[in-house]
This record gives C-alpha cells, sequence and structure tokens, in this order.
C-alpha cells in the first residue's frame, strides 16, 4: 500500500516537473494566458468572455434606464 503511494506522489512529482520546465527552468518564464481574451483568432471572431459581456450588458442596462 505504501509503496503504491510513493509511486503515485512520485508520478505526480514528474508530471508537474514536465509541465512546468519552462515556467522553471527559463527567465521570465509564466503561465500561459488560457482566458478567452488572451486568444487572438477569439479576438477576431468577436467572442468575449461571459463575464466581460455580462458586465458590459449590465452597464448598458443601467444607462438606459438612467
Amino acid at each position: 500500500m505504501i509503496k503504491t503511494i510513493l509511486i503515485a506522489i512520485a508520478f505526480l512529482g514528474v508530471a508537474i516537473l514536465l509541465f512546468g520546465v519552462k515556467i522553471f527552468f527559463t527567465k521570465n518564464g509564466k503561465f500561459p494566458n488560457s482566458h478567452v481574451s488572451g486568444n487572438k483568432e477569439m479576438r477576431k471572431r468577436g467572442v468575449t468572455c461571459v463575464q466581460s459581456q455580462d458586465r458590459e450588458e449590465r452597464r448598458k442596462m443601467l444607462n438606459s434606464n438612467s
């Protein structure tokens, strides 16, 4: 049982290390922007974040009611 847990922990450690190679070992390494607004193709097609759309619609409604 303990051997299985240690092997699982080792696999997780290796996976985290491999996922973060660029981030951990480059000078200005950072996680990629996976947000919709950070994607150039999505912006070109007019697709935006749902939260941003909601915020904009709420502003429009507040301004139209005033």
